[in-house]
């Protein structure tokens, strides 16, 4: 485990050329570990993230009595063909998003009860919208909170089947969840999305992955889903490298006049978050894609443009794009991402008041983010808070690398996800 101080203090860093690989991707890991868990037999996830949200999903999987074993990055899964071991678990998610939303679903194809809850801010993450739409499908929960928040109770006996709906402006991880528990329903299972689905590329990523192991989903564009009974086919299976994690380090580019390598994310991913390496592009940046890797260097010019920018399909991107904001040459507007306010934080609030702190002019809307340039460096230490959030601390770090005195406080927040992220960022 990694010791960081109560504040971190960065040191600002000139043209930075560097190649390097990126930790294994969270989303794909969650859903792989769960999918492999459904899976009859054993499963091999290679390159997986190791970091505090992978090992919730993995303590949590071994309370429900599937086996995993983990060696360095490798983890292997002794799925049980869609069985759920033991009949009661209390299971502490911590703030793991992915892993009470997936859990929660999974859990209602055992037999018997179960409690799935987390920290202070996870009580305030919203779930009802699952718990409703897993209700048509046969399954009883219910909340302890009046808020429709965790702690969550699930009187499992198995999914039923049959047509349910859940709402799209919200999360997609509550219709992930549901497709990836579905294949192990009595009967198929058929899912329709109210309003427009938020972040559609993670489904993408779902629907790939489940193919990937062998189940198949009829689809309507993003409107509906027709899932099968099915069973998962257990498998040796590559974790890609995480897009979040080199979004950062292609912002560390951008922001210090450089080039930045990453090795492991390229063309071929099916990650959406990769395409914030296009947004600095139209900010003025180049960059050159193999399928496996991706460079980007800054503007020969060194002028990054300003500009609107949709970020609904990436939110978790929203953050590094507005510290990349303080140093374009015009205002950034990064609009349809109203569902960062229900993260590990409010993240349009949190980023709009710690960007004030270094002197920048920020409008924030119900849905959106305007930007205006930083006319000049704050003339005294600036002390950002990160809310817990590990994604607050590592896209504030990257002010750092253009500005003196930027001091981040609980840099550990990062082990969520990249514990190591500090370390790779002084060693670039």
């Amino acid at each position: 485990m990694r010791h960081y101080p109560e504040q971190l203090e960065l040191i600002p860093k000139q043209k930075i050329t560097a190649k390097l690989r990126v930790p294994g991707s969270k989303s794909l890991t969650n859903r792989a570990l769960v999918i492999a868990a459904l899976a009859k037999g054993e499963s091999v996830l290679r390159g997986a993230l190791i970091a505090e949200d992978s090992e919730v999903m993995v303590g949590a999987l071994k309370r429900l009595g599937i086996p995993v074993s983990v060696t360095g990055t490798t983890f292997t899964v002794l799925g049980q063909g869609g069985r759920i071991p033991v009949t009661e678990a209390a299971l502490d998610l911590h703030l793991s998003g992915t892993s009470i939303r997936f859990l929660t679903a999974m859990v209602a194809l055992g037999q018997g009860r179960y409690r799935l809850d987390g920290n202070a801010r996870m009580r305030q993450r919203p779930i009802r919208d699952l718990l409703s739409a897993l209700a048509p499908l046969g399954v009883k929960t219910g909340t302890l909170q009046e808020t429709g928040c965790p702690p969550v109770l699930v009187e499992a006996q198995g999914i039923k089947g049959g047509s349910t709906e859940i709402a799209g402006d919200r999360s997609s991880q509550y219709l992930s969840a549901l497709l990836l528990a579905a294949p192990y329903a009595q009967t198929p299972v058929t899912i329709a999305v109210k309003g427009e689905l938020q972040s559609k590329p993670f489904i993408d990523m779902t629907l790939t992955l489940m193919q990937d192991f062998g189940v198949l989903v009829e689809r309507d564009g993003y409107h509906s889903f027709s899932v099968e009974p099915a069973s998962y086919q257990a498998r040796d299976y590559q974790i890609e490298g995480d897009a979040m994690a080199a979004g950062y380090f292609w912002a560390a580019a951008a922001i210090s006049g450089g080039t930045i390598l990453v090795e492991n994310v390229g063309s071929a991913s099916f990650q959406g978050d990769k395409r914030l390496a296009d947004v600095l592009v139209q900010m003025g940046c180049s960059v050159r894609w193999t399928a496996k890797s991706c460079e980007l260097s800054a503007p020969a010019d060194a002028v990054l443009r300003g500009g609107s920018f949709d970020l609904n399909d990436m939110p978790d991107q929203a953050q590094t794009l507005a510290v990349v904001a303080l140093f374009a040459a015009s205002p950034v507007r990064i609009e349809n991402v109203w569902n960062m306010r229900i993260k590990e934080t409010d993240r349009l609030t949190a980023v709009a008041t710690e960007l004030r702190k270094f002197g920048a002019k920020v409008e924030e809307g119900h849905d959106y983010l305007l930007i205006h340039p930083l006319k000049q460096p704050p003339t005294a230490p600036v002390l950002v808070d990160t809310y817990g959030d590990h994604r607050m601390a590592m896209a504030f770090a990257l002010a750092g690398l253009r500005l003196p005195n930027v001091i981040i406080k609980d840099p550990a927040c990062v082990a969520k996800t990249f514990p190591e992220f500090f370390e790779r960022l002084a060693a670039l």
